[in-house]
């Protein structure tokens, strides 16, 4: 099994949805063309079922991935969502109909060639970054398109498109499946790939994940502790957060807190 195949069936990416009053706002996942799974974790629709009375802010919570999204009403203004070791909280107001690709770690720059630090911490204007696809989204979408017509579109584009992609660095890619298979718990200087220094690692990262394989690593360590959000009595009482590499409680709360905008007590309550 090659390392980029470990790295879609070991890492699912979480980005937790509260279910709002009367489904008004609702959030959905579509998987994209099998071709297309090595480097898109999935594509994603955020959407009113009515116009809102009151402000909803959306949060996503870091997962080390790279997003393009854009509103369905206005599909020329598309945007390129870089890698981030912090929450981030969109307020939307009224009616909105947000349509996304979400990239597995590093496979953004290697379609769209791009430095990915440069992306990181931000939403980026897609004209800017990657215009064949932001006039692509321009010229083929509007606010009628329904999800399966919207999903084969993108998938057909991207098929093609895939054929440009840039080789894969088997280094990068072994490193990262060393951090996802140790769940973050790992110091890649003990445990480098063969043929790599840790500055050659740390451009590589930066350039194709967005930031050092430690921010990611916090990353995928946080993005595990997300699976066991069914059992939170588990995590509490068998102190998983040590496990999980954690210095002590007050270490996990105050980094869990960075990362998804909330404490744990709050995300984990049943």
């Amino acid at each position: 099994m090659t390392p980029i195949t470990h790295i879609r069936t070991s890492y699912a990416p979480v980005q937790p949805f509260a279910a709002q009053p009367e489904e008004t706002v609702v959030y959905r996942e579509f998987l994209p063309d099998l071709r297309l799974q090595e480097y898109i974790y999935c594509y994603w629709q955020l959407n009113t079922t009515c116009a809102l009375t009151a402000p909803f802010h959306y949060r996503v919570v870091a997962d080390g991935c790279m997003d393009i999204f854009f509103e369905l009403h206005d599909p020329r203004q598309s945007f390129i969502m870089g890698f981030s070791d912090a929450y981030t909280s969109f307020p939307l107001e009224g009616n909105f109909n947000y349509v996304g690709i979400r990239f597995l770690p590093g496979m953004f720059p290697r379609l769209f060639p791009v430095n990915a630090a440069e992306l990181s911490r931000q939403a980026t204007a897609l004209d800017s970054v990657a215009p064949a696809i932001a006039r692509f989204l321009a010229d083929r979408f509007h606010e009628e398109t329904g999800m399966p017509q919207l999903r084969s579109l993108l998938d057909s584009f991207l098929l093609a498109h895939i054929s440009k992609a840039l080789p894969a660095d088997n280094r990068l890619l072994e490193a990262v499946d060393l951090i996802v298979q140790q769940a973050g718990m790992i110091t890649l200087e003990k445990e480098l790939p063969p043929g790599i220094s840790s500055r050659q690692l740390r451009r590589l990262f930066e350039c194709y994940i967005g930031d050092t394989p430690k921010a990611f690593s916090k990353v995928v360590r946080f993005q595990k502790i997300l699976q066991f959000t069914h059992s939170p009595l588990h995590i509490r009482k068998n102190k998983l957060y040590l496990d999980a590499g954690y210095y002590d409680q007050a270490h996990f709360i105050r980094e869990f807190k960075s990362l998804y905008g909330l404490t744990p007590a709050k995300v984990f309550r049943k």
